[in-house]
Formats: structure tokens, C-alpha cells, sequence
């Protein structure tokens, strides 16, 4: 198991930004643009993703959108593999199999081509987004790749928000990893 150095983790959490009372009064928004623009900081995330990532043999890399498709693409393009979508819904331009998820105050949808792993049935597939908090959308894209054929090895995100249920609910259905964990 590939863990960080306690100097990689700190180059990552320093260049975090926390944005207070983001989008309402209360929450701390983890504000990951920071980390993004910090070439040092995007570096040694996206190498420590490889060296996790290049034994698992994974077919895909499923990015949720929007911020999974940053990392997902790149660490994609790192291990020599494909790259899936999940969008929102009405944003995938093919037919699409979704799953709908709670929010607090509602519900959404996320969708993905019914063909984006192509015929390859039990593709090994890793899922991939910036910050997991109550897990829903996490949730929903674990069970579109499951329910499209392909396998759902692992969900993996940036920063886990260890105070909410998020990662402990997601582990019913698959392996959860974060690289950041915010208690």
C-alpha cells in the first residue's frame, strides 16, 4: 500500500484553500483551484496516485463531473487506460443508463453512456471526484459502473470528510480511499 510522506502530505494540505460560510453560513468550503494552480502540489497528488494506482489493473478511470474529470483524466493518461465521464443529467450526448441520489433538500441524477466501457464485460474500473462528504453522488456513479457491466474496484477522492457518513456508507458498496482526511 502506497502511503504519503508526511512532507507530501503537508505540500497537499497546504494548498487547500478553506473558504468560510461557502456556499451558506456554517459550512467550510475545501477550495481545491489552489492546489490545482500549485504545480509542486498537483505533482506530488497525481504521482501519488499513480504509485496507488498502476498494480490494480485497471481498465478505466471514471471522473464525476465536474472536478473528478481533472484528476481522472490525467491519472487516465498517467496508467495508459480510458477515461468515462459521469455527468450530470442531459449533459451526455448518447443513450445513457442513471441513477438518481438523495441531496439534502432533494434529489439529483448522474448518467453515463450505456456503451462507455465498451463490450468489455467486468471492466475494472476506479471512480474518481475531488471530495466525498455524504457520498450520494459517489454512490450513484458506483452503482451506474456496476450496473453497466463493468466492476467498481474503488472510489477514490481527494479530501474525505471523516465527520459525515459519507465514506463509512460507501464502503457497503465498494473500497473507498482518500488521500486527505478532514475530522
Amino acid at each position: 500500500m502506497i502511503t504519503l510522506s508526511q512532507t507530501e502530505r503537508k505540500i497537499i494540505e497546504s494548498s487547500i484553500r478553506d473558504i468560510k460560510d461557502f456556499p451558506q453560513p456554517g459550512i467550510v468550503f475545501k477550495d481545491i483551484t489552489t492546489l490545482l494552480n500549485d504545480k509542486e502540489a498537483y505533482g506530488v497528488l497525481m504521482n501519488h496516485l499513480y504509485h496507488r494506482y498502476k498494480e490494480y489493473n485497471l481498465d478505466y478511470i471514471a471522473g464525476i463531473d465536474a472536478r473528478g474529470f481533472i484528476f481522472g483524466a490525467a491519472l487516465a493518461q498517467m496508467l495508459g487506460i480510458g477515461f468515462v465521464p459521469i455527468r450530470k443529467k442531459g449533459k451526455l450526448p448518447y443513450t445513457t443508463i442513471s441513477e438518481k441520489y438523495s441531496l439534502e433538500y432533494g434529489v439529483d441524477e448522474i448518467e453515463v453512456h450505456i456503451d462507455a466501457f465498451g463490450d468489455q464485460k467486468g471492466a475494472k474500473v476506479l471512480v474518481i471526484d475531488d471530495l466525498i462528504a455524504t457520498g450520494g453522488t459517489a454512490g450513484a456513479a458506483a452503482t451506474l459502473v456496476n450496473q453497466s457491466g463493468a466492476q467498481c474496484v474503488e472510489c477514490c477522492f481527494i479530501i474525505g470528510l471523516t465527520f459525515l457518513d459519507g465514506m463509512k456508507n460507501l464502503k457497503e458498496k465498494t473500497q473507498v480511499y482518500s488521500v486527505i482526511e478532514v475530522n
